[in-house]
């Protein structure tokens, strides 16, 4: 992804007299939290299990949910934003807002001197997210979107299997997110675009984020939405776009309409030699199907560790070769992998938002840190969401 093209309609200048965070050799970090529901008290356990994270300050539009989070972590509640981030100890902001909040409470606090982490998206338009993006780096600051997908340890696997070629060449993929909506009733914010961006600005970014760090940059190519039947309201519930990436398509599916004991994903990438299948939306499990050669096993099995193996012809019989796209394919097993067990999902959430804010914050000890995730994912997620948004025809 490419840096954010230079904005001018922020104006840079922090307010003055407010607090700049310590960058350099900082061996506490002070967070303080926007928004207490249900995802920022999932996240906070895990930041605070991390040595020197510290969470002091807590506000949200609900003074009793606030207070009840801060009552927990022994922080202090603040009714109004701008007072939160008037509190000089603060380093580091952590948003866990609905979107249509993310922007404006994502300047505020850069032009506060708050380095920000927010949750998903990082505005409802391109052009804010840009803006945020352009902000940070003028003032020094950390922005970033907890785009963390790059994080979760299968991600890592599938980056190196593609990048090796061990497959071959990439063909076509798909991420088929069969959702709940147990939780989201007709009033909820999620179904109004205003509030949500829509599904694809609120939910798909995540997708379109690890797609392109496997395979590149995507373009837009198709999209489509579908509205409920039955409702007095225009709600989409379901939605899918196709993208082109270098190499082949992916098509992107997003519906929810399911019970929560039927919620469920599946993420496939098929390649000239075999494909990779990817359970649950932070995948925890990968099946891999293909045929290799010798070297090509022995790459396989350092990259992917721990795993079942299946052959699916008796051994002895390599030096075969095959036809694919017109050429010819040498191997000399046709095999199955297996890792990973989706009972143990949450417990990899967990070791995902770990890791990435124990990255992020080694870029605020140490500039020259490369990160894993910056404030480009946030941009291009949402350069791929709104086109699809933008593209949708609406059935």
């Amino acid at each position: 992804m490419n840096e954010p093209e230079s904005n001018s309609t922020h104006d840079a200048s922090p307010i003055p007299g407010l607090h700049f965070p310590k960058r350099r050799g900082q061996d506490v970090l002070h967070i303080g939290i926007v928004g207490a529901g249900g995802f920022a008290a999932f996240a906070a356990p895990a930041f605070l299990s991390i040595p020197g994270i510290k969470i002091i300050a807590i506000t949200d539009i609900s003074d009793n949910v606030a207070s009840q989070m801060a009552r927990a972590l022994r922080a202090t509640v603040y009714s109004d934003y701008s007072i939160f981030l008037q509190d000089a100890a603060i380093d580091l902001v952590y948003i866990a807002t609905p979107p249509f909040l993310h922007y404006e409470q994502s300047k505020m606090a850069l032009l506060a001197g708050k380095h920000v982490i927010c949750e998903k998206p990082a505005a409802l338009k391109l052009s804010e997210a840009k803006e945020l993006a352009s902000l940070a780096i003028s003032l020094d600051l950390l922005y970033v979107v907890n785009l963390m997908q790059r994080y979760n340890p299968l991600y890592q696997v599938v980056n190196q299997i593609v990048k090796s070629g061990l497959l071959g060449n990439f063909l076509h993929g798909f991420f088929e997110n069969y959702a709940s909506d147990e939780n989201l009733g007709i009033n909820h914010w999620f179904w109004d675009n205003t509030k949500s961006g829509g599904i694809f600005i609120e939910h798909g970014v995540h997708f379109f984020d690890m797609f392109s760090g496997w395979l590149g940059n995507g373009e837009v190519v198709n999209a489509v939405q579908i509205k409920r039947p039955g409702t007095s309201r225009r709600i989409v519930d379901r939605v899918q776009t196709i993208v082109m990436y270098p190499g082949g398509l992916v098509n992107f599916y997003h519906g929810f309409d399911q019970p929560t004991k039927l919620d469920r994903q599946e993420l496939r990438l098929l390649f000239t030699h075999g494909e990779i299948t990817l359970y649950e939306w932070v995948p925890v499990k990968m099946k891999l199907h293909g045929i290799v050669t010798d070297s090509q096993l022995t790459s396989l099995k350092e990259i992917v560790g721990e795993a079942s193996l299946i052959f699916h012809q008796p051994t002895g019989q390599g030096n075969q070769t095959v036809t694919g796209r017109f050429a010819a394919i040498p191997f000399d097993h046709e095999i199955t992998m297996e890792c990973g067990d989706t009972a143990g999902k949450q417990d990899r959430y967990r070791e995902i938002l770990v890791s990435m804010l124990t990255d992020q914050w080694n870029w605020i000890k140490d500039p020259t840190h490369q990160r894993i995730i910056d404030h480009r994912n946030a941009v291009g997620s949402l350069r791929t969401a709104e086109q699809a948004t933008n593209m949708a025809a609406t059935f």
